[in-house]
């Protein structure tokens, strides 16, 4: 058994086995552990960075196509991560540092196309070559293929830089973290978003929870986890943030339904035409207005299904 991200211990205790709920790349079944000493949730066993990338689907990041679906899929995007922008740009104005803005795990870039519209300059950085193209050839914006520790760019150089739901995903969140704090301009800022494991909705769905997202979430953070990490890499957390109308309401709606995440259905690469894919996003979005007012409160107690956090490099 590993020892703890956090604190070193081995001590931990197993709360339930997982496997693939939303994607279905394996029946293989996981394990949840705790650790005896903080608390810090993990996966057991981890998947070796191979393994991970088969459970990471080819289109497993946002690129909508030009279909009417795509087309709605891709206005419902843009208006869900408008708090995302909002957040971003107010550590930005916020912040001493020059430079860019660089966005890690940028997928298909919509985010960075949404900043780079608001007069930012950006560069986004994917671990897959099509993303990154992606991002080049629908939004605009300059993105590259590769891993931060080992990023073609330049130390010291950035404004900001954010990761959104890339941590969990990481088999060294640690080191991670000390790539940014390298790459960031003094006074810089890191904005970090992840599922929030202190969350009411792992209390009340445990194993279901979407947040889980076994096998490809090897850490299941609580918002005390992710301070605690950023602080002993150097960083002094600014705010905090538990609510997303991106990622909260879709949470829950993916947990009760997973058989709609419209991601989901990609990735399976489920078969059905235009009207089948409209009726059944439709219903998908009607499932994630119902989960708003939950979620609102959820977040409005400190408890919300994400948590993004603003950290200051000094």
């Amino acid at each position: 058994m590993s020892a703890c991200l956090l604190c070193g211990s081995e001590s931990a205790a197993a709360l339930f086995p997982a496997t693939d709920r939303l994607h279905r790349t394996t029946a293989r079944s996981f394990t949840i552990l705790r650790c005896g000493q903080c608390g810090l949730m993990r996966l057991d066993p981890q998947p070796t960075p191979a393994e991970s990338r088969q459970y990471h689907p080819e289109n497993y990041w946002f690129a909508p196509d030009q279909t009417s679906a795509g087309r709605l899929e891709e206005a419902y995007r843009r208006l869900v991560l408008r708090d995302h922008a909002r957040f971003v740009e107010r550590a930005l104005s916020d912040c001493s540092a020059r430079g860019p803005l660089l966005d890690v795990g940028c997928g298909g870039g919509l985010f960075l196309g949404m900043m780079r519209e608001r007069g930012f300059r950006v560069v986004g950085l994917d671990n897959s070559a099509a993303a990154a193209a992606i991002a080049w050839s629908r939004q605009r914006v300059p993105a590259v293929c590769g891993e931060l520790e080992h990023a073609p760019v330049r130390a010291g150089g950035f404004a900001a830089i954010t990761m959104f739901h890339v941590l969990e995903h990481v088999h060294d969140p640690r080191a991670y973290i000390a790539a940014a704090h390298h790459l960031l301009a003094p006074g810089g800022r890191l904005i970090v978003q992840t599922p929030n494991a202190a969350c009411w909705q792992f209390r009340l769905l445990g194993r279901a929870w979407s947040g889980l997202d076994v096998p490809r979430h090897l850490y299941d953070f609580r918002s005390s986890d992710l301070e605690r990490l950023l602080e002993s890499c150097g960083f002094t957390v600014l705010r905090r943030k538990y609510f997303s109308w991106r990622d909260n309401p879709a949470s829950l709606a993916s947990s009760v339904a997973p058989g709609l995440d419209p991601m989901g259905r990609r990735t399976r690469r489920v078969h059905e035409n235009s009207a089948a894919r409209i009726a059944k996003d439709l219903a998908y979005f009607a499932l994630i207005a119902a989960s708003v007012p939950f979620t609102l409160l959820e977040a409005a107690a400190g408890a919300g299904a994400t948590v993004m956090i603003e950290a200051r490099k000094p």
